[in-house]
């Protein structure tokens, strides 16, 4: 039989901690939502601890789903997580994603977006004349993460 895990073994994750992880990892999972219709994507990112920023480099074709998603500056909330045997963390970041005009690009700019590497998971059948790169940023309104031990115990039942 299944039993939940206790909230003692729940804890929050310091600030410190979370930029930790981000900076640790590249890849997350972005969700927009369009009215009812949700829309989730595996994603690559670069982060600076510093401003707290997410920089995003995303592909899409003229017909794609994604691209209906991004016309407008959505509400988006981008998930990290990592295991570590009998430890799991999670960060959630949620804000506005806004769209980078490529005039205003800065040296900054361009260096963290080189922390966004496309990743492999991410496979065109398409010409590339055909796809479309934009670029986004994500500066959190609230980012969150937490840590959970698993007993050993539960993990084998």
């Amino acid at each position: 039989m299944y039993e939940p895990m206790s909230l003692d073994q729940q804890t929050e994750l310091s600030p410190d901690e979370i930029h930790e992880v981000l900076t640790r990892h590249e890849t997350g999972v972005l969700s927009l939502a369009k009215a009812d219709e949700p829309y989730a994507i595996p994603i690559s990112y670069g982060y600076n601890a510093e401003s707290g920023c997410f920089y995003l480099r995303l592909v899409s074709t003229p017909e794609s789903e994604k691209r209906q998603f991004l016309t407008s500056s959505p509400r988006a909330r981008l998930v990290v997580h990592e295991a570590d045997g009998q430890l799991y963390r999670s960060i959630i970041a949620e804000g506005t994603l806004e769209r980078v005009d490529p005039d205003e690009l800065t040296v900054e700019r361009i260096v963290q977006y080189g922390e966004a590497k496309r990743p492999l998971f991410e496979i065109w059948g398409e010409t590339k004349r055909d796809l479309d790169i934009q670029l986004f940023e994500l500066e959190p309104d609230s980012l969150g993460g937490r840590e959970i031990e698993l007993d050993p115990e539960e993990s084998d039942a």
